[in-house]
């Protein structure tokens, strides 16, 4: 799928590689996918399906490394995970803990495999981890190289809830843990860096805050749309966690209250095989309030699809339950001129205020949403200058350039304080 730590993670790598520093993306799992020019290496390292086997049966632990590449192949791996691999969670608990014993558990071949390739590399100035699911690395890393390293923090905690007992404790425990190999972490909200400082027990002056960035190439104020039509857009993950159900009961609401005008709920996102279901069960209920003729799913849709997808709505939310701590699409819905409306919790205050750019609204109801809806259907010149101040504001602030100068200096900062040079 389109991951939205990946679509960042490639961004930066790009970005800091326009900007004239030298820069290795290495794949892990999976290969990466992305909308734009993936700089990702071709190598995979901890394939997904190898460290799968090694924690499921002990026999693949021992065995040659030539076999090994069968199913690391990049189109081998890109093949299994194309036919619906679920990310839930609550059936990846033993796999989690398995990664997080680092080199002392199941998957000591590809901790090995790793350190060894970058030991036939030119030594990297700092080392960058993407999330704190991967922190068991920091200290072989570490110890192979000299260098210090480094971990962003984007959102791995709703993960990390979603695993059953005993795999959640054990996980944090051992996260918690490590966080003293990590020389310094990297968050991309000013509620992540609170949030994650006291989930993992990090110390406040280890994380330095760099906000999202995002590519605005091909982004555009959205043309003025004839007509008195309302259309509110979601663009993410079709997952329950996401609100989409909330979005539709808001709709249900705000139609009450604007029969027989024109209006539509567009929706596009990813859609895992686990949360078939939880769409059908969607479809059929705006189909049972006589909506589903403005109802429509577009898929999981390419940077072209997107961008054309911002120009065609009129308002985007995506109503989160849980505390989101990042919310791409909320700058990617402001680059096009589209005005949000978000729940007040996680990112979203500080994004949407910072900004300037939409409503925030009370968590977890569907009539306070459609009540914004109403607003902004209702006073549309109020709804541009929302939408203007937002374009501003990303403009200005939210570009992926800005990204990488500022997560470079976070880097220097980072490597100062380890006594190591930085470039």
């Amino acid at each position: 799928m389109f991951c939205g730590s990946c679509l960042r993670d490639n961004s930066l790598a790009s970005a800091l590689l326009d900007q004239k520093h030298d820069v290795v993306l290495v794949p892990l799992y999976t290969p990466t996918r992305t909308d734009v020019t993936n700089v990702s290496g071709k190598r995979v390292f901890f394939g997904g399906i190898s460290i799968y086997l090694a924690e499921r049966y002990p026999l693949f632990r021992k065995l040659p490394r030539f076999l090994a590449k069968l199913w690391d192949s990049p189109a081998v791996i890109a093949a299994v995970s194309g036919k619906g691999v679920t990310v839930d969670p609550a059936q990846l608990g033993a796999l989690t803990v398995s990664t997080l014993e680092g080199p002392e558990g199941p998957q000591r071949a590809e901790f090995e495999k790793l350190v060894e390739w970058l030991r036939t590399e030119s030594a990297p100035d700092i080392i960058t981890l993407p999330y704190t699911l991967l922190i068991a690395l920091a200290k072989p890393l570490k110890e192979a190289t000299g260098r210090p390293v480094v971990c962003s923090l984007q959102g791995e905690e709703l993960f990390l809830e979603g695993l059953p007992e005993p795999y959640r404790s054990r996980a944090l425990g051992l996260i918690r843990a490590m966080v003293k190999d990590v020389d310094g972490f990297i968050a991309v909200s000013e509620y992540c860096a609170r949030h994650m400082s006291e989930y993992l027990q990090i110390p406040p002056k280890k994380i330095r805050v760099v906000p999202l960035g995002i590519r605005l190439e091909g982004h555009a104020p959205r043309a003025p749309r004839a007509g008195s039509s309302f259309s509110v857009g979601y663009l993410a993950r079709i997952a329950p966690e996401k609100g989409l159900h909330l979005l539709a009961e808001a709709y249900r609401a705000l139609r009450q209250k604007t029969q027989g005008q024109q209006a539509s709920l567009q929706v596009a996102g990813y859609l895992a095989p686990e949360h078939k279901g939880y769409l059908a069960a969607i479809e059929q209920k705006m189909h049972a309030w006589g909506l589903s003729g403005e109802f429509r799913y577009h898929g999981e849709v390419t940077r072209e699809q997107k961008l054309s997808f911002l120009q065609t709505i009129d308002v985007l939310s995506v109503p989160c339950t849980y505390d989101e701590p990042k919310g791409l699409f909320v700058l990617e819905a402001m680059a096009s001129g589209v005005p949000v409306v978000q729940t007040r919790r996680g990112a979203f205050p500080e994004m949407v205020e910072t900004t300037g750019g939409g409503l925030l609204v009370e968590p977890d109801s569907a009539q306070a949403l459609a009540e914004a809806f109403e607003q902004l259907w209702e006073n549309r010149q109020y709804a541009a200058q929302l939408a203007a101040r937002g374009y501003a504001a990303v403009q200005e602030n939210y570009s992926v350039e800005t990204m990488a100068a500022r997560t470079a200096e976070a880097y220097k900062y980072f490597a100062s304080q380890s006594s190591t040079s930085f470039m």
